[in-house]
C-alpha cells in the first residue's frame, strides 16, 4: 500500500520494516527502511513530539481494527 510522504514521494508502506525517530545533522526525522537500506526521510521537525505526532497520524489507517 502506497502513502503519500510529502508533495513528492510516496512510500510503498507494506515493504517498510522498521521507522526510526533520529537526530540527524539537521535535525530530527523519521527514517524509513527495508531491512537495512534507509529508503526515505520526512521532512524535519523541531521536536521528537512533533516527530512522533506526525508519524502517528501518518500509520493510524493501518492500525485501524476491521
Amino acid at each position: 500500500m502506497f502513502i503519500k510522504l510529502n508533495e513528492r514521494v510516496y512510500l510503498n508502506f507494506s515493504k517498510i520494516t522498521r521507522a526510526k525517530i533520529d537526530h540527524v545533522e539537521d535535525g530530527i526525522r523519521v527514517r524509513f527502511y527495508e531491512g537495512q537500506d534507509q529508503v526515505a526521510k520526512s521532512k524535519r521537525f523541531d521536536s521528537i513530539e512533533d516527530a512522533t505526532k506526525w508519524f502517528e497520524e501518518l500509520v493510524k489507517p493501518f492500525n485501524k481494527q476491521a
